[in-house]
């Protein structure tokens, strides 16, 4: 078939490599968010979507609204079969949902209808899900809600980040989307509409959101931690100043004052809610990330001290 794939973060190319790499298909496009600066230098970059196709040959759009009409002139143009979407970040108008005949099929990083949204991995660790997924199904206008042609799952393991939790699921997710295509392809798949019961949402993550409240239990900080490794990054303050956070570890048989900073020869440990908390790297303002024991030295943190 012909598609013109739509995605844009490194998360998605396992998918556009299975579908580049296919003989059943061709890429003939692929749509990204446009060029955007990173990093302190505020650099403008390619995303890896686009980057990748630049590798191929392969044409690259990138409107600045997914219902931009030079965008749909050029996207019926292509007359693309069906086009594959992985994490491409913008909303799709109706008008172009309509263009390819087999619509457009999107790989969700959760099982839905659980954790529908911009942040499904992140939600399914910072609440201590035991297991999720990824699902393939053709995109409709109310948000993730249209009907299911696939599901793979995977276990979620005690220190998984989400980081971790989305490279594996971006390999089996790129495996079931390629399967799914081809099973639109040969008429065998048909999709089937979503149960009613279980709809759970996962909004985009704040860097607000990853603020760690040491007031709250050490499980939870552990899971909200680990959920926003490594974007946006946890963090707290100290001194008056912001702190990034690794993730962090549970020490059962420790406990201190919530925010309290007591700092061992191999570990720096911090009092919570229940028991306390080990850091793992941080980040001080200005400076690299550096092991936590490493940075309490050099601050010379005094008794009392406190992470807020």
């Amino acid at each position: 078939m012909r598609l013109v794939f739509a995605g844009t973060p490194e998360v998605a190319l396992p998918s556009l490599r299975a579908f580049i790499d296919s003989t059943r298909h061709d890429v003939v496009a692929v749509v990204t968010r446009p060029d955007a600066p990173v990093g302190r230098g505020r650099r403008i970059e390619r995303s890896p979507v686009a980057a990748l196709a630049d590798e191929h040959g392969i044409e690259v759009l990138s409107p600045a609204k997914a219902g931009d009409p030079d965008f749909l002139d050029r996207l019926r143009a292509l007359e693309p079969d069906l086009c594959p979407v992985v994490a491409y970040g913008a909303l799709l108008p109706q008008r172009t949902l309509d263009i390819p005949r087999f619509g457009w099929v999107n790989l969700h990083f959760s099982v839905l209808p659980a954790w529908r949204g911009a942040a499904p991995v992140q939600a399914s660790v910072r609440h201590g899900d035991d297991i999720t997924g990824a699902t393939t199904f053709r995109i409709v206008k109310e948000l993730d809600a249209g009907p299911v042609f696939g599901v793979v799952t995977e276990k979620i393991r005690p220190r998984d980040t989400s980081g971790d939790l989305l490279g594996r699921l971006s390999v089996s997710g790129a495996e079931l989307l390629l399967s799914t295509v081809d099973g639109i392809e040969a008429g065998t798949l048909r999709a089937v509409e979503q149960p009613s019961d279980g709809v759970t949402y996962a909004p985009k993550i704040t860097v607000e959101d990853a603020r760690l409240d040491f007031a709250t239990p050490a499980a939870a900080l552990d899971r909200l931690a680990r959920a926003v490794t490594p974007e946006p990054g946890a963090w707290a303050e100290f001194r008056g100043e912001r702190l990034k956070l690794g993730p962090v570890t549970p020490v059962d048989d420790v406990t201190l004052p919530a925010g309290e900073v007591v700092v061992e020869r191999k570990r720096v440990l911090v009092g919570t809610a229940t028991t306390a908390v080990a850091l793992g790297e941080v980040q001080a303002q200005g400076k690299k990330r550096m092991a936590a024991t490493d940075w309490a030295r050099g601050v010379r943190i005094e008794a009392g001290e406190r992470i807020a």
